[in-house]
């Protein structure tokens, strides 16, 4: 089988990302609803705002803009992490960042796999943000082991999607029938079970240690917990959730409302409480015999005799903005460190009214406008020619970088901030977990290390990756304007 009969990495993703989204809509359908209001708040937007239309043109975003989603998993286990980057790479995604959240009462560190070069972030930006349990910080030794018990015997990928994973890796990829039936097979990991492969005493046992212990450990697979669209007004969305039958959180997590967005802006509906099913006397050979009968076989193996309540899946929305460099960053963080202390003592009653006051305030001190951030370092920026600066005036002498830049032959587009912020990600992971150990503090240094031993490679830099674009992007406009 020769190469040009593969389908292309960037294909599958979207084979992939179109399957999940539509299995996700079954599953919770306030799903669709949202979907149907970013859509109508996006088309608001760019049909008021024709500048911002260009701009997304310019900076290939618009065709992307409708079909970009990232979801969110968790996982209990080295093989599972290592084997997610394993699939993950058959849709053309590699781990990128480290984000420790146990600092934040959450007890995963984790990491985004998404496409990595400007056409493929162009083709469909698919991301998954991944997070591994640290199972040792569960303080409960019995608990502990019972919990690592409970994952090493269970098996979350199918053996048809193995078999392909290893036939992409080992062929160089897969055809377009192979490719169907990867995405069908992968679904599997990722779909949401009613049954628990735990009984009741275990169950909440495991969430007084944490919720989101119980939400890895007690089920048979890391359903998705949420898929998130790309709006470009989430203030808009955030006002109008409550008209379309759905509660948002309080507050939109990460920077605030700008002429120039920055990084991310998060929000999202409250989780729901689903039935679950336990195993009433569920032991591991229950669990190790479901699990090795395959996809269907198993629903049957693990009838249940007892009802209760899961909550853990809920609806996201973002908004990206442009990517900051590591001096933009430490700025964005400084401000952040500001607006906490200000909001120290602030009565929890009036919190939502004044914290987006106090964001404002403080973010003033950072640049809102392009050519502030471009000039300051804070930001990266996509170089281009100015085509039409070189039809009013044609280029007549040899120019240095400099001097093309002031006499208006370069413009700079914003790079789309393509990952994601560890505060932020905290915020919606405790907005929806419940109000159980909410403030339990983690005495545990970050480890990547551990991370990296787990998914078996290193995370990519998000940093050199963004410079990287930019640097390829001046490149190409210097060889295009002749420059030496």
């Amino acid at each position: 089988m020769t190469q040009s009969y593969f389908l292309s990495t960037d294909d599958i993703r979207t084979l992939f990302s179109k399957a999940m989204s539509m299995m996700y809509q079954n599953e919770v359908p306030q799903y669709g609803t949202l979907i149907d209001l970013v859509n109508q708040v996006n088309n608001e937007v760019l049909k008021a705002d024709e500048m911002r239309h260009d701009q997304l043109a310019r900076s290939d975003q618009l065709d992307r803009l409708g079909l970009e989603r990232h979801g969110a998993i968790r996982v209990g286990t080295a093989y599972e992490l290592s084997t997610l980057r394993r699939l993950f790479a058959v849709m053309g995604m590699q781990a990128v960042g480290y984000y420790d959240l146990s600092v934040a009462s959450v007890p995963v560190h984790s990491t985004a796999f998404r496409p990595v070069t400007s056409r493929a972030l162009a083709l469909n930006p698919f991301r998954v943000f991944t997070s591994l349990l640290r199972l040792e910080l569960i303080e409960d030794l019995v608990l502990r082991e019972q919990a690592q018990t409970i994952l090493d015997q269970r098996q979350i990928f199918t053996p048809l999607c193995l078999l392909l994973i290893n036939q992409f890796e080992q062929a160089g990829g897969l055809t377009p029938e192979q490719a169907t039936q990867f995405v069908n097979e992968a679904l599997y990991t990722f779909k949401w079970h009613h049954d628990a492969t735990v009984n009741e005493q275990t169950y909440y046992a495991l969430r007084q240690a944490h919720p989101l212990i119980a939400d890895v450990v007690c089920f048979k697979g890391p359903h998705i917990n949420h898929l998130t669209p790309r709006t470009l007004d989430i203030d808009a969305i955030q006002r109008l959730m409550p008209s379309c039958g759905i509660e948002p959180k309080q507050t939109i997590e990460g920077p605030p409302r700008r002429d120039c967005p920055i990084l991310l802006r998060q929000t999202s509906f409250m989780a729901l409480s689903e039935k679950i099913n336990f195993k009433e006397n569920a032991s591991i050979d229950d669990l190790h015999a479901a699990t090795a009968m395959g996809t269907q076989s198993s629903e049957a193996a693990l009838a249940s005799t007892a009802e209760g309540q899961h909550t853990a899946r809920f609806g996201e929305v973002e908004q990206r903005g442009i990517a900051l460099t590591p001096l933009g960053r430490k700025l964005y963080d400084d401000l952040l460190g500001q607006v906490r202390s200000k909001m120290q003592g602030v009565d929890k009653s009036d919190y939502a009214h004044t914290y987006p006051i106090v964001l404002s305030e403080v973010f003033e001190q950072l640049p809102d406008n392009w050519q502030a951030l471009q000039k300051q370092g804070l930001g990266y920026f996509y170089a281009q020619p100015n085509i039409e600066c070189l039809l009013n005036k044609p280029i007549t002498s040899s120019l240095t970088w400099s001097q093309l830049i002031d006499e208006g032959y370069v413009s700079f587009e914003p790079i789309t901030y393509e990952d994601f912020l560890p505060v932020s990600a905290a915020g919606i992971f405790q907005s929806n977990l419940g109000n159980e150990n909410r403030s339990r503090n983690y005495h545990v240094a970050s480890n990547q290390q551990s991370f990296h031993d787990a998914l078996g490679a290193q995370v990519l830099n998000e940093f050199e990756l963004y410079a990287t674009l930019e640097a390829d992007s001046i490149l190409q406009t210097k060889q295009a304007l002749g420059v030496a």
